[in-house]
């Protein structure tokens, strides 16, 4: 039965058609088409839980449900992981200061 994750990284969403019988490193194997990066440097974050997936696990063992969203690191030159960051589409609300008029 097919399915679908959103992987995210930054501003960059990425919707994946997966299966839950899919491990994460076939995940990562279609993310490395797209993205240009090599499996071993990529960790995905489960982000309702917060949960790092693991690679020899199959979504349905993790819980990764239809439409579920992750969360995409990368690591960094020190070998490290970067932190989660995803942009929200609100962060780019701002609210107009009161002007006296209206802009319609």
């Amino acid at each position: 039965m097919a399915m679908y994750i959103r992987a995210k990284r930054s501003k960059t969403t990425y919707f994946l058609q997966c299966d839950p019988t899919e491990t994460i490193l076939d995940i990562k194997q279609k993310l490395q088409a797209l993205i240009d990066q090599p499996v071993n440097d990529q960790r995905l974050i489960l982000v309702e839980t917060g949960e790092v997936l693991e690679d020899s696990k199959t979504l349905a063992d993790q819980k990764v449900e239809n439409d579920a969203v992750v969360a995409l690191t990368l690591r960094k030159d020190d070998n490290e992981f970067e932190d989660v960051n995803i942009v929200k589409p609100n962060d780019f609300y701002q609210p107009h200061e009161a002007d006296g008029g209206s802009n319609c």
